[in-house]
């Protein structure tokens, strides 16, 4: 079993919008267990040069249709970013850590109410 440990991860890019947004700071779980419909900080297969992409934060959808060890993951935001339909699962060693908790950019809080 691996050690679980806590972490922190900052988000870069628009692949996850609405749900998370560039500067987000994100409270992550590593050796957590998967779990569809979660968050999670992936490592996706290599470009087509064999460089590796950086790691990402992608929706958990379902373990790998195809019967592997793997899982399917998506991106919230439709128009950015690769997610599984682009690349296919992505092996269970690829899943390196779950979202437990967002910490706002505080550029996209919204303003409350009474601060208006």
């Amino acid at each position: 079993m691996t050690p679980r440990k806590l972490g922190f991860a900052l988000v870069r890019g628009r692949s996850m919008e609405p749900t998370l947004h560039e500067g987000d700071r994100l409270l992550v779980l590593y050796g957590a267990r998967p779990r569809p419909g979660k968050l999670a900080i992936v490592r996706l297969p290599n470009d087509s040069k064999g460089e590796p992409r950086p790691l990402a934060v992608k929706r958990l959808s379902r373990p790998d249709p195809e019967g592997g060890d793997g899982w399917w993951v998506e991106r919230d935001n439709p128009r950015e970013g690769l997610d599984s339909w682009t690349v296919g699962a992505i092996p269970a060693a690829g899943i390196r850590a779950r979202v437990l908790l967002r910490m706002p950019n505080r550029l996209h809080m919204p303003v409350p109410a009474r601060l208006r």
